[in-house]
């Protein structure tokens, strides 16, 4: 799984084999300049999710339900936009997460580290997670994202599902792996230090400006 936020990336994610592209609130840091991904809002999430669904003709199309929109209405905005799964932030809430499961949306979990409410990043390491991945499995996703969970805990959680995991930062005993796109191209001025980019696009687009600049000035 990878991050996408429009049509261009979405549409290379899609070409190259990723099997869910995931229109993340990630995009407030991204692309938005936020500091952190509250101040998301379900309307910046219906353009990009539009603009991603755009590009997308094979994979698993899923949208982050931003802060404090989680209910079956939001969610049902989203599929309008193209969503074909929700992503919904830790276990508070597990009686709209079955209303929006009921409403017939696919919903993944996302446990451990949680952007929308937590203060800081750092590792999570409390053994009540599995029971928290035990209740989500019972209430009816079909996947939860384990992020920057302790490896072994991370593991022992895959072990006592039936659904898959996804992991950010939680090792590689995780059934599959995502990152923010960005980070893996290194288009991002700052990465977790978990990310080993692939590229340094950030660095090549800087010395490609720098030169059309100096030919043309």
């Amino acid at each position: 799984m990878l991050t996408a936020y429009d049509h261009p990336i979405a549409q290379i994610l899609d070409e190259a084999g990723v099997d869910i592209v995931l229109v993340g609130d990630s995009l407030g840091n991204v692309i938005l300049g936020l500091p952190d991904t509250r101040g998301v809002t379900m309307a910046d999430m219906l353009h990009h999710t539009k603009a991603a669904g755009q590009g997308v003709k094979r994979a698993l199309l899923a949208a982050d339900m931003p802060f404090r929109s989680l209910s079956a209405a939001n969610a049902r905005k989203l599929v309008r936009a193209g969503a074909e799964a929700v992503k919904v932030e830790g276990t508070k809430e597990l009686g709209q997460i079955k209303k929006i499961i009921a409403a017939g949306i696919p919903v993944m979990g996302h446990l451990g580290y949680l952007p929308q409410t937590s203060v800081k990043p750092s590792v999570v390491k409390s053994e009540a997670l599995i029971e928290e991945a035990r209740a989500l499995e019972r209430a009816g996703v079909f996947a939860i994202v384990l992020e920057m969970v302790e490896p072994r805990l991370a593991e022992k959680i895959t072990n006592a599902l039936e659904i898959p995991t996804i992991g950010i930062g939680s090792g590689p005993a995780c059934d599959g792996q995502v990152l923010v796109t960005y980070d893996l191209l290194g288009l991002s001025a700052w990465s977790p230090r978990f990310v080993r980019p692939k590229l340094r696009l950030r660095e090549t687009s800087l010395k490609a400006v720098k030169e059309y600049l100096a030919e043309n000035r």
